[in-house]
């Protein structure tokens, strides 16, 4: 961090990481039929390490809190940066579910997880305010409709990974509920912005990953629930035709300039790898398949890790972001 001024551009985006961490852990802790202890040990490793980073980040905003309270502000205003928001307490409910899945079920557990719960609600319900608003009073705008307005969405359909274990079925069922209802309205109003003013600015092209999450964590949660497993199928059918469509524009993201919008390709890719290992058995094609879905998610975790050391290092990512000129969003 050469800036002075770097902790002034740690938006919530940056827990986007957190995220992508505790998806990767998750796709090893289902990875342990397939290939025994090893894929455990690897998922703890993750879990610890998601957390430590967690926590470097939560004191690291709460230092910006304190130094730039109108960076705050203007996270929370900005048309296209305000639906990250979500990914603080995703991030939590995420933590929850890698714990809950590694440790088993606890008292701090179920404390962090209600915190997560909540506060996603909390923020799906404020992101969501903006509709109710005309353009010119902060409200939806077309060049803010990006995937990153996924998030919220996919933060409400995680609740059950953790909360059935927990014995919260019935939060996690309802919680659940409000993101199967806006996963399609969303992907709906991202028709329209490209059909209407095009797709998103070439920089935020890596988000379009982020249409993979949604089935990918639908599918898994709908197992979690003891739905049936042609469910979970039709899920992952449709979380391969995202990665595939989204796939075609893999050459144009390699030829970005890494930039923090990269973290979108993380967390869906490792939902994906979650669930294509959820549904594999042992013998099948799809154990087969399996590991090489892993594989390219933890590679693709990897290189995120190792790019986003050296943007910190040499100053290149805690810095002002290009930006379109737009009104921003209310408060």
């Amino acid at each position: 961090m050469s800036r002075p001024d770097a902790l002034k551009y740690l938006h919530p985006g940056w827990f986007t990481i957190v995220m992508g961490l505790c998806g990767l852990s998750l796709a090893w802790y289902r990875a342990v039929p397939l290939m025994g202890d090893l894929a455990g040990a690897i998922s703890l490793a993750l879990g610890a390490f998601a957390a430590l980073v967690f926590v470097a980040l939560a004191a690291a905003f709460g230092l910006r809190l304190k130094r730039h309270p109108e960076a705050w502000v203007e996270d929370r205003r900005h048309p296209v940066r305000y639906p990250f928001v979500a990914a603080m307490p995703v991030a939590l409910i995420l933590l929850a579910t890698v714990a809950t899945a590694l440790l088993g079920p606890a008292g701090w557990i179920e404390a962090g997880w209600w915190l997560g719960c909540l506060g996603q609600l909390v923020v799906t319900v404020w992101v969501l305010q903006h509709w109710w608003h005309d353009a010119e009073s902060g409200g939806l705008q077309w060049p803010g409709v990006t995937p990153a307005m996924l998030i919220p969405v996919v933060g409400n359909v995680l609740a059950p990974l953790a909360g059935v274990p927990l014995g919260r079925d019935e939060w996690a069922a309802a919680q659940f509920g409000i993101g199967l209802l806006f996963w399609p309205v969303v992907v709906g109003l991202l028709a329209t912005r490209v059909a209407l003013r095009g797709p998103w600015p070439e920089r935020l092209r890596p988000t379009s990953f982020i249409l993979v999450a949604p089935p990918a964590v639908v599918g898994l949660s709908a197992l979690q629930f003891g739905a049936p497993a042609l469910l979970g199928w039709m899920c992952w059918g449709v979380a391969l035709f995202a990665v595939i469509w989204a796939g075609t524009q893999a050459r144009r993201i390699v030829a970005l300039p890494f930039a923090l919008p990269h973290w979108g390709l993380s967390f869906p890719l490792a939902a994906f790898a979650a669930l294509t290992l959820r549904l594999a058995t042992p013998g099948s094609r799809l154990a087969a398949f399996a590991p090489v879905v892993l594989a390219l998610a933890s590679l693709v975790i990897a290189w995120l890790v190792l790019a986003t050391w050296r943007g910190l290092r040499d100053g290149s990512l805690l810095a002002p972001e290009p930006v379109a000129m737009l009104k921003p969003a209310a408060a």
